[in-house]
């Protein structure tokens, strides 16, 4: 029952209507108008410029952001010279020290043997003497063995003693001549 009369109020509303199907009625596109005007109002003085301020800001954090990046970007690039800078300064002072080094090196070897070639001088030298004198040491024992018994044997051949020290001196310089003069004839 309640869909036959709907159905009848919509068979009498739609032969009242029956003008313009695409044009609506002229009061409704009056009211139509109205409202849309009123949401263009609004939305023109309340919501545009808090959309608005809203893009400016994120403009504002956008450029702010690209600014911050740029001056990031600037002292990055001045670390890096700074950086390379000291680099090279710190290559450049490892080589000087390791010139300086090769050069205090040459200067304490150049000390050291100028220091083993005198020492090794002191020590011939020393050699040299001690030497000297135990040759004289020797020569000196020598011609007192070689002495007594040259005289002794002197003595023996000649039958007289020659226990006088002056003579006994005489006869040992005078042998001992003889053989040095015969030990250089030779050599």
């Amino acid at each position: 029952m309640i869909a036959q009369t709907l159905l009848a109020a919509a068979e009498e509303h739609a032969t009242e209507a029956e003008g313009n199907v695409i044009l609506p009625a002229p009061y409704d596109l009056l009211w139509s108008f109205v409202i849309f005007t009123i949401i263009v109002v609004v939305f023109v003085k309340l919501l545009l410029p808090k959309l608005q301020k809203v893009l400016d800001e994120r403009a504002e954090l956008i450029q702010g952001g690209i600014e911050k990046a740029e001056i990031a970007q600037a002292e990055a690039a001045a670390a890096l010279e700074e950086y390379t800078a000291q680099l090279t300064a710190a290559r450049a002072e490892a080589a000087r020290i390791r010139e300086d080094a090769r050069v205090e090196a040459a200067q304490i070897l150049s000390e050291a043997r100028k220091r083993g070639g005198t020492d090794a001088e002191r020590i011939v030298e020393t050699a040299q003497r001690q030497i000297e004198a135990e040759r004289t040491q020797a020569v000196i024992s020598l011609r007192s063995e070689v002495g007594s018994l040259a005289t002794e044997l002197a003595s023996r051949i000649v039958g007289e003693s020659l226990a006088d020290d002056a003579r006994q001196q005489r006869v040992i310089d005078s042998f001992l001549d003889d053989l040095e003069s015969t030990v250089k004839a030779k050599g």
